[in-house]
């Protein structure tokens, strides 16, 4: 998985390319952790994601209690369809 992070002031956006599993999983946390510490709004860009395990939904889940603002977008219908099947989406703000 590759992982892209843009910060502008209290704002960032993280671009994920590939598969969220259980080995990548950590990555993103860990993505998020180096994140400046008045970052207090956070955007999740799956266009290039290609799989989320549970592993993936769980860090997401994780992300988003850690931040004031969270969104995910550009979201497959693929990757939606996993979102829905756990009731995620009904917790998250996704566009």
């Amino acid at each position: 998985m590759n992982i892209e992070k843009t910060v502008n002031g209290t704002t960032a956006v993280i671009s994920l390319e590939g598969w969220l599993d259980t080995k990548t999983a950590p990555e993103l946390g860990a993505a998020v952790s180096e994140l400046p510490a008045e970052v207090k709004e956070l955007t999740l860009d799956l266009a290039k994601t290609e799989y989320i395990s549970s592993a993936g939904l769980r860090q997401i889940v994780a992300i988003h209690k850690k931040m004031d603002s969270f969104i995910v977008k550009n979201v497959s219908p693929e990757l939606m369809e996993i979102f829905k099947m756990t009731g995620i989406n009904n917790r998250l703000n996704m566009q």
